[in-house]
């Protein structure tokens, strides 16, 4: 019972009006994504629907949306152009199968590899991205629709410094709805977009065979949407954490969205995600709980059911106005002087990052794009070592420092003297670690090469994992040679 009253009842006003306000600005969404993936737009509003009512329940960041969204509707573009909104469908159920898959398996063990600058580049492609779509809703239409915009900016902005019992989103968009209305003014609309058709979805079987070579043809793109919607879920939900400073659990996350999308497919929508636009005005409407997201995709129903007639005239330069205060609330402003004070590499993975993003419309191409470029960096940062000659005594010691492994063996191999003979050579890896095959081979290399010379080389100060390794996969440390290891 405390369970159900922390994650429903907690916070009852907020999330319900919060959950209307998300109702009102997923309709354009949906509907857009469904043109750009050449589907009629009820498939986006029903999977919207969908993912919303089941994620609610199932799902493991509170107060998250989950709704279509473009980064999935570019990905299945080419499937509907050649095979059709059956395959579409069966996709979305096959993409869900997957994306439980990765949630048994614990995918979001791997967000531990993604570096913050990757995630700041993350937020402030997806704030521009936000932005540019809201662009041909008011850019070069007419003065009226500059009007409309301005007024939405201005009510968002300053209304809740001086009331809050109402999100101002809402209040923007009932206020100059009800002035288009009733002053007849001329100007773009919700039903520009496409038409509603007011009915519920029903279960269908998607009309495609059961057998391997369809199962081939849906494959490729599954396995696409799965990747894309979990890596888009799981950081929108570490975003909405870090938001709400609460912890949210990520593999019974990838399980929901999972869930949520066989369910949609079986319904009629396209395969959807976590949305990270919708998310953040839920979270700054009030919305804390699981109901503000069950709200969202049930309150969307009944606009399309019994409102329908009247959400088709809200003017789409109020819902342009709402989406460019969340894509100025999601930018992080912080990112110039972290451009500045950041070492060069990483202010070069959030920049390769929000490029890519922006360039493809694809959030999980930027995100790989930039954990590639973090990872080579990094490999090359580490793979400086360093080889130090000293005489003690009778002894050449060489003194190694640093990483060896396969990106640092050859400048390793290139630091030792080959002309010297006949000496007594100790190799001190005190302060250095030999990582791989590579890093072995390596080893074996300068100690055969300055023993084919004559010399008595000797090899200390082998930490424990590296002198397994060597003793696992080396070939120097046979029974004539002499290894201490300490």
């Amino acid at each position: 019972m405390n369970l159900i009253k922390e994650q429903w009842l907690s916070n009852v006003k907020g999330d319900v009006l919060a959950g209307i306000v998300v109702a009102l600005a997923l309709i354009p969404e949906a509907i857009a994504f469904s043109i750009i993936a050449g589907v009629d737009p009820m498939v986006g509003l029903y999977a919207s629907f969908c993912m919303a009512v089941i994620i609610a329940f199932i799902g493991g960041r509170l107060g998250m949306i989950s709704a279509a969204t473009g980064a999935m509707a570019l990905l299945i573009v080419p499937l509907v152009r050649e095979y059709g909104v059956q395959y579409l469908l069966a996709a979305t159920i096959l993409t869900g199968v997957i994306q439980i898959l990765f949630g048994i398996c614990k995918v979001a063990k791997l967000m531990k590899f993604i570096p913050r600058a990757v995630m700041i580049g993350f937020v402030n492609a997806l704030a521009i991205l936000i932005f540019m779509a809201q662009i041909p809703h008011f850019w070069g239409i007419s003065t009226t629709t500059y009007l409309f915009v301005g007024i939405t900016l201005l009510i968002v902005y300053v209304l809740p410094r001086f009331f809050q019992a109402i999100p101002a989103p809402l209040i923007a968009i009932v206020l100059l709805t009800a002035i288009a209305i009733w002053g007849d003014i001329h100007i773009g609309t919700v039903g520009d977009l496409g038409t509603i058709t007011q009915s519920l979805p029903s279960f269908l079987f998607p009309n495609v065979p059961l057998n391997l070579e369809k199962l081939l043809i849906i494959l490729p793109y599954s396995i696409s949407l799965a990747v894309v919607g979990l890596v888009e879920s799981l950081l929108t939900a570490s975003i909405v954490d870090d938001m709400t400073g609460t912890g949210s659990n990520k593999n019974k996350e990838a399980r929901g969205q999972g869930i949520a999308n066989i369910f949609t497919g079986f319904f009629g929508g396209m395969a959807g995600c976590a949305m990270i636009g919708q998310s953040i005005i839920n979270i700054n409407s009030g919305g804390r709980s699981r109901l503000s997201t069950l709200i969202a995709g049930v309150f969307l129903m009944f606009l399309i059911l019994v409102l329908g007639g009247v959400v088709i005239q809200i003017p789409m330069p109020v819902l342009a106005g709402i989406m460019i205060m969340v894509a100025i609330g999601t930018f992080d402003w912080t990112s110039f002087n972290y451009l500045r004070k950041a070492p060069k590499s990483d202010a070069l993975v959030m920049l390769v990052t929000v490029i890519v993003v922006v360039a493809t419309h694809n959030l999980a191409l930027g995100v790989m794009a930039g954990i590639l470029l973090s990872a080579i960096l990094f490999v090359a940062k580490i793979s400086t070592i360093k080889v130090v000659s000293q005489h003690i005594e009778h002894t050449l010691v060489y003194c190694i420092e640093g990483q060896l492994f396969f990106a640092s063996v050859e400048s390793f191999v290139d630091s030792f003297d080959y002309t010297i003979s006949d000496t007594t050579i100790m190799l001190d890896f005190a302060n250095a670690h030999v990582w791989d095959d590579s890093g072995v081979g390596a080893v074996d290399k300068v100690v055969i090469r300055l023993r084919a010379l004559g010399n008595d080389v000797v090899v200390k100060g082998l930490n424990t994992s590296s002198e397994k390794i060597i003793h696992k996969i080396g070939v120097y440390h046979d029974k004539d040679a002499k290894l201490k290891a300490h």
